[in-house]
């Protein structure tokens, strides 16, 4: 399958005219070759490698061995080893992830090249991962697995008086306990007025009766990444608060209901977004959702300007949210995965209002 990947991107430079690319970002390598390590990875017809260090040279061969290994620190500059390739491939221009690579790089890499014209790649490895094969989206289902009975087990541990790092650490920890690779991102717990910050740093305020608690999270399988939020309630909340998460709930549901194949991104974002802001005017102001896959963020984007038009195989989240300083926050979040006649949410944590 990762051969049949790698000669589709060849395929895919070829119809922009682009005869050499250089790819850093490593979600792009590990999509392409399936390799994990360091390095980056050189793609033309004529030559396929994976340059890295001694560290690395090993796992090429067992994780991509149908692309050769160069190997760099071994008496050579990686710009002169990339120049050489580019000979090799017969090649006059070399695209680029200009959108990855700094200002540095790009310039030390064009001074190696002379003449050798560099060009951005314009994401062109990403637009390939946008609509996930049947493997991707059973990996990114084993995810939201672990994620939501991580979920369920936290419950039973919450109580008044844990800090919110506290919490995430208990998150996290089961989360590995069910066989997640790792964190999808850094967990998102915040609690009272902190809530009303959306990527809220866990700290050491103290979880109080009467206050919302907002969980972000998510594991990882094969690479690929899950992410929810829920938010729960600990004791008896006032119905001040109980209001704002009926509002975030009925439009994520609304939002819900709109998703579809043939679907607009844009669209499916306005339509949660009036809603809150006919009762909360200007608090919800971050997109309703965006893709996920070996990233945490990826296309396409559920939010304005984008004019995607869903199909089947994009995965996005729908997130709406509603902050206000002084009082709080609260967010919830599933994924949708695309079908041919609608979707499927992995994400089946219970949704409604729980008071611990």
């Amino acid at each position: 399958m990762l051969t049949n990947r790698l000669e589709a991107f060849l395929g895919a430079m070829a119809a922009h005219s682009l005869s050499a690319a250089l790819i850093h970002r490593p979600e792009n390598m590990r999509y392409l070759t399936g390799y994990t390590g360091e390095g980056c990875l050189f793609v033309s017809r004529e030559v396929q490698a994976i340059l890295t260090d001694f560290r690395y040279v090993e796992q090429v061969s067992r994780q991509a061995p149908f692309v050769s290994c160069v190997r760099t620190r071994n008496g050579a500059r990686l710009e002169e080893l990339v120049r050489n390739l580019v000979d090799r491939s017969h090649s006059d221009t070399l695209a680029v992830e200009t959108d990855y690579l700094s200002y540095d790089a790009c310039m030390a890499l064009q001074n190696a090249l002379g003449d050798v014209r560099m060009l951005s790649l314009e994401a062109l490895p990403e637009s390939m991962r946008i609509c996930k094969d049947a493997k991707e989206i059973e990996a990114i289902c084993r995810s939201a697995d672990i994620a939501c009975r991580a979920f369920e087990a936290l419950l039973g541990k919450l109580r008044p008086g844990m800090t919110e790092r506290e919490v995430a650490m208990t998150l996290n920890y089961e989360m590995l306990r069910l066989g997640s690779e790792g964190e999808a991102f850094p967990t998102i717990a915040c609690t009272g007025i902190n809530g009303s910050l959306p990527h809220a740093v866990p700290g050491e305020h103290r979880l109080e009766k009467g206050e919302l608690l907002t969980l972000d999270f998510g594991a990882t399988c094969d690479g690929y990444r899950s992410d929810m939020t829920r938010t729960v309630a600990i004791g008896k909340v006032s119905d001040k608060l109980r209001s704002l998460y009926q509002v975030v709930l009925d439009a994520q549901l609304l939002a819900l209901s709109a998703i579809h194949p043939g679907a607009v991104c844009e669209e499916i974002d306005a339509l949660a977004r009036d809603y809150i802001q006919a009762r909360y005017p200007d608090a919800f102001g971050h997109a309703l959702g965006h893709g996920v896959g070996l990233y945490i963020h990826e296309q396409p984007r559920l939010g304005k300007g984008d004019r995607t038009i869903l199909q089947p195989g994009h995965v996005v989240t729908v997130e709406p949210g509603v902050y206000i300083s002084g009082l709080g926050g609260c967010r919830i979040e599933d994924m949708a995965i695309l079908t041919s006649v609608g979707f499927v949410n992995p994400i089946n944590a219970p949704k409604h209002l729980i008071e611990l």
